[in-house]
Formats: C-alpha cells, sequence, structure tokens
C-alpha cells in the first residue's frame, strides 16, 4: 500500500480574498508605512489633508486637531462636509462608502477638486480600518449628520442628530491598540506638520490642542513659504535679501519657490506636493536642484565671477547655505507609495526646472551684490570641497578602511561583529584610564577625547579633517564622511558618548551631538547614539550601598536609610546583636540634622568627593551611623568596578537614546547654541537661567 504524501496541498481552496477594509488590517504598513510611531500619526495626516484639500478648494479656512483625555483624536474643518447622499455603484451614502470602501473618493475624478492630497479616498478608509472606534459627523444643509463604526464596520445608517448653522466635516476615531506598538500621539510632532500646513496654505488658521497636558497652538501665516523659509533661518545672518520668492501656473500645475542663503554650512531644502511633505523628494526636487545649479553657474560664468579654466560648480557647493521651500500642486499627484513621501510625477521635473530657471535667473540680475554674495560662498565652498577631498583621501580612505592603524588612544573591542560591539566616547585620560580597565574587551571600545572637540556648526569639513580629535573619531567610527560616507561599514551598533556632569561635560556632549547631527545624521536616525547616564551619588551605610542618579533619587534613598536607623535605635539588644555581627566595620553615628552637616561628612569622609549643601542634603535631620556620601562628577573618580557595575555593565546601567523627532527643532537649537550669533545665546541663557537649579551638572 503507498504511502500518503505529507507535502502540503496548494490548490484553488488555498486562495483568499479579503473584501471591504480587511486588507488594511491584515497589511496597514501598505498603507501607512508601518504600525510604529510614524505609522500612528500618519493617521492624522491622513485626515489633515482631507481638510487642507478643503483649503486649497477655496471651500476652508480653519483646520482643528484635538488629542483628547480618553485617546481619541478629533479634526475638524469649515470645508462644504462630505457629501451624505447615496452613491449608486455602492448604494450607500457617500459618507459611508469614503469611510468603508478603499479607493472611492473624490479624488479619482468627477471635478470636486482641482488639487489634492487626500481627497476622502484611500486615506480616510484606512483610517476607519485602523481604529477601534470612529465617529463622522458633517455639518451640511442646516443638519448635523453623525454615523459611528466599529473595527470599521458602520454600527447603524447615516442619521440626522441635531441642527447647525455651520458647515464642515468632523472625524473622530481611537486607533486600534492590538494594531500599533503604542497608541500615544506626540503633540511636537503634530504641530510641527501642521506649521507646514499652516506656512504652505495662506489665509487658512490651523490649531492644534491638548486636553491631556492642557496646551494649544494655533498658526495662522500671510506670508507663505516666503514667511516659511524666513522662519527656518531664524538665529542665522541672511545672505540675500530681499528673499527671492516666485509662483507661477504652467497648465494645471502651481510652482512656488522661496529661497533664501545664510551664513551656514547645511542644505535646508523642504519639498511638499499639494501640501505633503515629501521628505525624500521626487521630481519636483531634482528639477529644483538642477535648475538652481545651473542658473548659478550661467551667471558665475556670464559676470567673470569664476574663471574659465575653473571647474564649474557642483550643486553641493551652490546648496551651501540654502534654505529653500519648493511647494508644487498639481492634479493627479503620483507618489511612489501611499506614503507619499516621494513625488514620482515625471512632467513636474521640468516645470519646475522651467519656472525656477527664469525667474531666479531674473532675481540674480536684479540683485548683483546678492548675486555676488551666493556666488562668493558658492565658490568658497568649492575651495574647500577641493581641500576637504584631499584630507578626506589621505585621512579616511588610507586609513583604517583599508587596514592602516586606527587611532593610538582608541582601545578597540576583540569582537568584529558589529551589531556586538560600542564604542564609548569619553571625557579625558583620567575617565579613559577607568573605562579601559572596567570594560569587557570582548565587545566594548574606549575613545578617550583630549579636551574639546571642534565646533562643527561654525567649521566646513576641511577644518573639520584638520582637527586631531575630529579625525580619530571619524576613523574609529569606519563611516567615511560627506561624499564618502557610507553607514554600512558603521563598526559599532552603539555609540555611547559618556562624558562628566560638569559645565564642560556639558559643553563637550553638546559638541558632539552637534557632529552628529551635522555630519552623521544617519547614524542618529539609525539609533546608534546614546548618552551614559552614570550616578551622581554614592550612599553607604556598612556594607548597604546605594548609587542614584538623581538629587530627587537622592533625597528618596536617604530618607530611607534614616527610617532604617531610627528603627535601628528602637530596636532591642539582642535584635542589634545579630545585625552586627554581619557588618564588617560601621563608622560612629553622625547626627545629619542641617545642610552644613552633610556637607562636612562629606569633606571629611574617607572615599569621599566633593559636596555642595544644595547637593548632599534634603532637609534630612536624623541620624544616620556610618553614611558616607560620595558626589560623582567625574569619571575618573570612580574605580574600574565602580565604572563597569553602575555604568558599562549592559545589565544595569542607564543610557538615553538620541532621536530626532523634530529635525526642524534641532536645527534651530544648533544654530541658537552653537552658531555666530552671541546675542541668541545671551537671550537663551537669560530665559533659562532661572531654572537652572545645577549649574555643575
Amino acid at each position: 500500500m503507498a504511502e500518503k504524501s505529507s507535502k502540503p496541498t496548494y490548490s484553488a481552496d488555498q486562495i483568499q480574498v479579503l473584501e471591504g477594509l480587511d486588507p488594511v488590517r491584515k497589511r496597514p504598513g501598505m498603507y501607512i508605512g508601518g504600525t510604529g510611531v510614524e505609522g500612528l500619526h500618519h493617521l492624522v495626516w491622513e485626515l489633515v489633508n482631507n481638510s487642507i484639500d478643503e483649503a486649497l478648494a477655496g471651500e476652508a479656512n480653519f483646520v482643528e486637531v484635538v488629542l483628547e483625555k480618553d485617546g481619541w483624536v478629533s479634526v475638524t474643518d469649515n470645508g462644504r462636509g462630505i457629501p451624505v447622499g447615496k452613491v449608486k455603484a455602492t448604494g450607500k451614502s457617500a459618507l459611508e462608502t469614503v469611510l468603508t470602501v478603499l479607493h472611492a473618493g473624490g479624488k479619482f475624478g468627477g471635478g470636486g477638486y482641482k488639487v489634492s492630497g487626500g481627497l476622502h479616498g484611500v486615506g480616510v478608509s484606512v483610517v476607519n480600518a485602523l481604529s477601534t472606534d470612529l465617529v463622522a459627523q458633517v455639518r451640511l444643509d442646516g443638519k448635523l449628520y453623525e454615523q459611528t463604526y466599529k473595527v470599521g464596520v458602520p454600527t447603524g445608517d447615516i442619521k440626522v442628530v441635531g441642527e447647525t448653522k455651520g458647515h464642515g466635516t468632523t472625524i473622530r476615531f481611537k486607533a486600534d491598540e492590538s494594531i500599533f506598538e503604542t497608541t500615544k500621539f506626540n503633540y511636537n510632532t503634530i504641530l510641527d506638520y501642521l506649521r507646514h500646513q499652516s506656512y504652505l496654505t495662506k489665509g487658512v488658521r490651523v490649531s492644534l490642542s491638548d486636553e491631556v497636558a492642557n496646551k494649544s497652538y494655533s498658526f495662522y501665516f500671510e506670508g507663505g513659504i516666503k514667511s516659511y523659509v524666513e522662519h527656518l533661518n531664524k538665529g542665522k545672518e541672511a545672505i540675500n535679501e530681499p528673499t527671492f520668492y516666485v509662483e507661477r501656473q504652467q497648465g494645471d500645475v502651481t510652482v512656488e519657490v522661496a529661497i533664501q542663503y545664510a551664513d551656514s554650512f547645511n542644505d535646508q531644502t523642504r519639498t511638499f506636493a499639494n501640501n505633503i511633505y515629501t521628505p525624500e523628494g521626487g521630481t519636483h526636487l531634482t528639477g529644483f536642484k538642477t535648475a538652481l545649479t545651473r542658473v548659478i553657474n550661467d551667471y558665475a560664468r556670464k559676470n567673470g565671477l569664476i574663471k574659465e579654466k575653473d571647474e564649474s560648480l557642483t550643486g553641493d557647493d551652490v546648496r551651501e547655505g540654502l534654505t529653500a521651500v519648493v511647494s508644487v500642486k498639481l492634479p493627479d499627484p503620483q507618489f511612489e507609495g501611499q506614503t507619499k513621501s516621494k513625488l514620482g510625477s515625471p512632467e513636474i521635473r521640468g516645470i519646475v526646472d522651467t519656472v525656477l530657471s527664469e525667474y531666479f535667473a531674473y532675481y540674480l540680475e536684479e540683485n548683483p551684490a546678492e548675486a555676488k554674495k551666493i556666488v562668493g560662498k558658492a565658490s568658497l565652498s568649492a575651495r574647500a570641497r577641493l581641500a576637504a577631498r584631499a584630507a578626506r583621501d589621505t585621512v579616511i580612505r588610507k586609513g583604517a578602511l583599508d587596514g592602516m592603524t586606527l587611532p593610538g588612544k582608541l582601545a578597540d573591542c576583540s569582537s568584529k561583529d558589529m551589531k556586538k560591539s560600542e564604542i564609548f566616547i569619553v571625557e579625558g585620560d583620567s575617565a579613559g584610564g577607568s573605562a579601559k580597565q572596567g570594560r569587557n574587551r570582548e565587545f566594548q571600545a574606549i575613545l578617550p577625547l583630549r579636551g574639546k572637540i571642534l565646533n562643527v556648526e561654525r567649521a566646513r569639513l576641511d577644518k573639520m579633517l584638520s582637527s586631531n580629535e575630529v579625525k580619530n573619531l571619524i576613523i574609529a567610527l569606519g563611516t567615511g564622511i560627506a561624499d564618502n560616507f557610507e553607514i554600512e561599514r558603521l563598526r559599532y551598533d552603539r555609540i555611547i558618548i559618556a562624558t562628566d556632569a560638569d559645565v564642560d561635560g556639558s559643553h563637550i556632549r553638546t559638541l558632539l551631538l552637534t557632529f552628529f547631527f551635522r555630519h552623521m545624521p544617519q547614524v542618529v536616525e539609525g539609533g546608534h547614539v546614546y548618552i551614559a547616564q552614570p550616578p551622581l551619588y554614592k550612599l553607604s551605610v556598612g556594607r548597604e550601598k546605594h548609587y542614584v542618579y538623581t538629587d530627587a533619587e537622592r533625597d528618596t534613598v536617604l530618607k530611607d536609610l534614616a527610617e532604617k536607623a531610627e528603627a535601628k535605635a528602637k530596636a532591642k539588644p539582642k535584635d542589634l546583636a545579630v545585625e552586627a555581627s554581619e557588618e564588617v566595620t560601621v563608622q560612629d553615628a553622625v547626627e545629619v540634622e542641617t545642610a552644613e552637616d552633610l556637607a562636612e561628612l562629606a569633606m571629611n569622609t574617607p572615599e569621599v568627593g566633593e559636596a555642595t549643601t544644595e547637593e548632599a542634603t534634603s532637609g534630612i535631620g536624623v541620624k544616620i551611623p556610618g553614611l558616607s556620601v560620595q558626589r560623582y562628577k567625574g569619571l575618573g573618580e570612580m574605580n574600574p568596578d565602580q565604572l563597569w557595575e553602575t555604568t558599562m555593565d549592559p545589565e544595569h546601567r542607564v543610557m538615553l537614546k538620541v532621536t530626532i523627532d523634530d529635525a526642524e527643532k534641532a536645527d534651530a537649537i544648533f544654530a541658537k547654541l552653537m552658531g555666530d550669533e552671541v546675542s541668541l545665546r545671551k537671550s537663551f541663557i537669560q530665559t533659562h537661567a532661572k531654572s537652572v537649579t545645577n549649574i555643575d551638572f
């Protein structure tokens, strides 16, 4: 008798047809990019885009987003309102159709909208599919219509629930916790997105309210993207005044471009299509870059600002210090993916190129002084680029990547597995010595810094590569720099900044973060940069020891120790005899009643470091026998075993992961704190000085 095959069968019975909104719940990443924080916020973007579409059509001038206390989010506009009449193709109301049928909406033709980003199509139905609950309200023809949904399915027909004088749409939803990794929305992330929308849609008020934190903010700009560019350059010295701005229409396509150069070295170009931010660029960005490079080179050659024998300026040269916003509005935009991060419409490249070529050339001719400054900055960038190339070729390409010696101060780990390896960047040789002795040599590398590294906020690449500390850091990491950068060559999965808990340590940490943000943002975005959190204090009584990381935690431990001391004082003699036999040594009882008492204790206890009265006490008025307090201001003050136990041991250490939640704000704060504008830093210090509680931390 033949044996039956155990192989699984594949037949027509195995073919599944997902109906309605099931495809979205089965594969949410196909529609919103993922189920993490970005995907969660994408639900809000879809609804906001629908409301902005009403504004672009001239039908709305108000959009409001509310983060409610119970985890709900609502988006309201005063547009025309989603239609409630029946759709012949579905036999359902238009409201139910766009909320339950994929690829149904006003963006697929019919003349309802000239341009669109959302338009009650795929996006709003996706929001419904990925929500446990959704309530849609439409104000239309003096009536308030409402329909509720559970997991994308209507709980009943649309109904009239009241009368209203206004018009528009409100969508309230609660994201499905079984789908998303988190359902907590970030106020600042949404605020940043709404700021973009307000700048891009002149004359529309956009607001955000957080009922949990009890805060709100509104935007209203008449200047549009010109105001946006000037906002991005706040705190920097502008090279060209006035800001270049053009708005032109070719056929059904509207192109808006604003350009301003600043005394910085970074390119801040933001691109939008139908008000949708396209972080990956696309055809509009390609057209912009091509035209900008050609126009500046043509002007420079024509006016003798660069010699005939000299090389033409590259795209990187002409974009140094550039701040620009490129916004296009077009019918039926073709995005690459549902998340709309990159514009793919091929005709837009030529249209943007044509508009910018013509009008930016006019601008340069009409503003020769500004044009000379722009060309001069680009030419200086070109010279620096050539110098940097020579330095990079000798320092990087002939460095560790090709088998030559790593930096002499680097104590490398034995593991060659990047995923298992980590590097500690420590302050000074003293900390480096303790870290090298305390580390696990298999997977932990140590790179000591000699003093403060170069402030790269105000330095080009050629100057950076002349700095030994920066050069050693680049070689140690292995990624290269600038156009030679490759994230795949990163030698360590975790880059841990471990500086002292004082003013100098904070400054060095900021200098390192500036370097990573400006020149290796991929390392930060990839989640590779961390800040070590060594303890501030060691509190000891006999064998009992506590490492604490904050002043508040110190106070809690001191109170616990005080309670134990008080309980021990009240205990019977026979109980104390047992405890005493277990202790190695106990110092004489010290009465700690005032700040001065504990400060004196800290200064006179062996093994004790500096401690100010404010650092060491917090209203403790008790007797704590044998109390020892050590305040750590530098990693070099720790013994290797202490440093391992508290700061380097993966099982027990505390670290902060560095992320970029708001690149725009991060750029502004680095420019403010690390740039040349002294007045901005002065204002910042004056604003925050009163909130500083510990100047050494």
